[in-house]
């Protein structure tokens, strides 16, 4: 039976709806033995305007979500400079502080709001630290390409509601897959946008996409993300490069209908 996710997605909240039985719950990593291996996740403080979360993937580039970098109310950019990296922050505490000197987004990728928006296979940013994290607690996560529908993944996240110390979703599943967004079966909240999706084949967690929306599909909560297999590979090599500009529309967006309307298949979506 092909898996497929709706090329319309409709923008709205549904918290109470029940979740998958299947699915482990969120356990928030509050000690330091809970967080033990998750040092590189921390959290995105936006210059006052919110926060999102990010993850390590070398000393001086975090990985999180692209509208991240866009003020939700005006639709402006946000001065790389006013964003911290605050990594394995718990209790109001981090281990290491860092201010971001660069932000990058695919080129192909626009901020076209988070209430009627497009859901993009490009939404994802890297952002260079103003001075790298070296330190033996905190080590960055590698990343892999290629997963598929059936794959069992986990999550780490902060949220509004679990802002000062983050969650650990050990197992949910890949739904479905089309055109680089992934369907899953994770509980992610506002804030959560960026959170690293992480899978644990061979016994070591890497980071397989990144958070780009909470979603209802099919009556449950569910969660999309970004494969990292088109956008993250030109994002290393612009970096690298010291490229920095940004392009417009994508042609991979899958489109957004008004609220208050419904698609084919149900699906219903909006930014955390």
């Amino acid at each position: 039976m092909r898996q497929a996710i709706a090329v319309a997605l409709l923008v709205l909240v549904a918290l109470s709806l029940p979740v998958r039985a299947d699915r482990h719950d969120l356990v928030e990593m509050v000690t330091g033995d809970d967080a033990r291996g998750w040092e590189a996740v921390g959290r995105l403080d936006l210059g006052g305007r919110g926060f999102c979360t990010g993850a390590l993937i070398a000393p001086d580039l975090v990985l999180t979500a692209a509208h991240c970098l866009y003020d939700r109310d005006s639709g402006d950019r946000i001065d790389p400079s006013e964003i911290e990296f605050k990594a394995g922050m718990r209790g109001g505490r981090a281990l290491a502080y860092r201010s971001v000197r660069r932000a990058l987004a695919p080129e192909g990728y626009a901020f076209v709001g988070t209430g009627s928006g497009a859901a993009s296979a490009e939404d994802v940013a890297l952002l260079e630290l103003a001075q790298p994290i070296r330190s033996a607690r905190i080590t960055p996560f590698e990343t892999l390409e290629g997963v598929v529908a059936g794959a069992e993944v986990g999550v780490v996240s902060y949220a509004h509601d679990r802002a000062e110390a983050p969650s650990l979703q050990e197992t949910c599943d890949v739904l479905g897959e089309e055109n680089g967004l992934l369907v899953m079966g994770c509980d992610v909240d506002y804030g959560s946008s960026g959170s690293p999706v992480f899978s644990f084949e061979g016994g070591r967690a890497r980071i397989v996409s990144v958070i780009s929306a909470k979603a209802e599909m099919d009556g449950r909560n569910v969660a999309i993300g970004v494969a990292l297999d088109r956008p993250l590979p030109d994002l290393r090599a612009r970096m690298e490069s010291g490229t920095g500009a940004f392009g417009g529309l994508s042609t991979g967006q899958v489109r957004v209908v008004g609220a208050g309307q419904r698609t084919e298949i149900g699906a219903r979506f909006i930014r955390p």
